[in-house]
């Protein structure tokens, strides 16, 4: 029996082998979820679908498109997933996007679609998501959101630019959703990780200097692993932080305590 046994729980944002989510999907399955994917296009269908089907039961794992800049799209999966299921007990929003241009140069030449289109796709999307998973989640009796910031949402990251914006305002999204839908017994939270070699980050120029930095500076002097926010994860989507709702949990190995 695993802690998850009987639950539903929909991800969206699985690239690749290397993404978060997949982390966290690993997770969830190993204790008994039921799982579900979306994908954005077919090419990152194929990838999703190689995924899946190393998963027990490959064959009834719903995997249904969307894509979040188009209209209807997000409706369509949510009532999906009702007609299938009936009821939601977690999602793992895991989507963020921006144009290479937009990470690099000065942050002051960002142009107004560069922006939009980080903020539509980054931090808008966690909210009409979750707006479609509440009615599910409350025909469950409540349930888990979460979603996947970074540091850059606080402090200066060297050509994160525009992203960290996004992520600074879906941090904020995070705490709004948290508040009104925590009557509904539904909490959301964001898992803040380290610097993973996940297919979005390397769109970030210099991510290995930090990833080397990081195993010198970190209290605890090792990188973050897959597994590891994986396991995090987990532990929002189960009933051990049936209290923990609003917040951005860090799991980077303490270096977000560091002042340098």
């Amino acid at each position: 029996m695993g802690m998850m046994d009987g639950r539903k729980c929909l991800i969206m944002g699985v690239a690749n082998q290397r993404s978060i989510a997949w982390g966290i999907a690993q997770a969830l399955q190993r204790e008994g979820a039921t799982l579900a994917f979306s994908y954005v296009n077919d090419r990152l269908k194929d990838n999703v679908a190689k995924l899946v089907a190393g998963l027990p039961n490959s064959d009834t794992v719903p995997m249904l498109p969307c894509d979040v800049q188009a209209p209807g799209e997000v409706g369509a999966l949510f009532a999906e997933l009702q007609a299938r299921w009936g009821s939601l007990d977690v999602f793992v929003h895991s989507i963020a996007f921006a144009r290479p241009e937009d990470l690099g140069g000065n942050f002051s030449d960002v142009s107004w679609d560069g922006y939009a289109l980080a903020q539509h796709v980054s931090a808008y999307s966690l909210i009409e998501t979750s707006r479609h998973a509440k009615p599910l989640m409350e025909a469950a009796g409540g349930g888990s959101i979460m979603t996947l910031s970074y540091l850059a949402a606080e402090r200066v990251v060297e050509k994160y630019n525009v992203m960290a914006v996004a992520k600074a305002a879906l941090e904020c999204n995070v705490r709004y959703l948290a508040a009104e839908f925590g009557p509904s017994n539904i909490r959301v939270n964001a898992i803040s990780a380290g610097p993973l070699r996940t297919l979005a980050a390397s769109a970030v120029k210099g991510l290995r200097e930090f990833q080397h930095y990081m195993e010198e500076k970190a209290p605890l002097r090792r990188n973050v692993t897959q597994e590891e926010v994986g396991d995090v994860g987990l532990f929002l989507a189960s009933p051990l932080s049936r209290c923990i709702t609003g917040e951005t949990i860090y799991a980077d190995n303490g270096y977000h305590i560091l002042g340098m």
